[in-house]
């Protein structure tokens, strides 16, 4: 792999959306990534369409592209004609079957492994979630058990205090 290939992770996690519940990369995302035009990533892509079901990857729908402009910012589309495409983690990984370059590999196999990170990060999250509300449930019946008998000592504090006196 050569060095003016690497990209950044940060630079790929930056480009990973979530359309549809899928975490997706863009059509010129990639293609700026991949070294080639917009165009031309599409074509070969319709070219092998086959290898491209829904889950794969799907065309964004209008109100889709509106929300997405709307979180990325206006400016950065241009003057798209088309709504853009969405590759899911497998589509990227069929992407590399449909261009060869050495760049499009290179950077195919940075995204995939971007891609896992994330899904590794996502799982240890998950975990860590499920250890803490574990916990948080053991220890809400205790705190609470400790919390009662608090109540009832400073209940038989109270009745316990006679007056003194006249």
């Amino acid at each position: 792999m050569e060095e003016n290939f690497i990209i950044p992770s940060e630079r790929i996690v930056s480009k990973i959306y979530i359309i549809r519940n899928k975490k997706v990369m863009l059509d010129r995302d990639l293609a700026v990534l991949y070294g080639v035009a917009t165009g031309n990533l599409n074509k070969a892509v319709h070219r092998n369409m086959k290898r491209f079901p829904e889950d794969f990857m799907f065309q964004l729908n209008a109100q889709e592209f509106k929300n997405l402009k709307f979180q990325i910012g206006i400016s950065s589309w241009g003057g798209t004609r088309k709504m853009p495409y969405a590759f899911t983690e497998q589509g990227v990984a069929m992407l590399s079957s449909v261009l060869n370059s050495d760049r499009a590999i290179s950077v195919n196999i940075q995204i995939i492994r971007t891609f896992t990170k994330i899904r590794e990060l996502l799982a240890t999250n998950e975990s860590l979630q499920r250890k803490l509300m574990d916990m948080e449930r053991k220890y809400d019946t205790q705190i609470k058990k400790i919390f009662d008998v608090l109540e009832l000592l400073l209940a038989d504090g109270k009745k316990s205090k006679r007056k003194i006196g006249f």
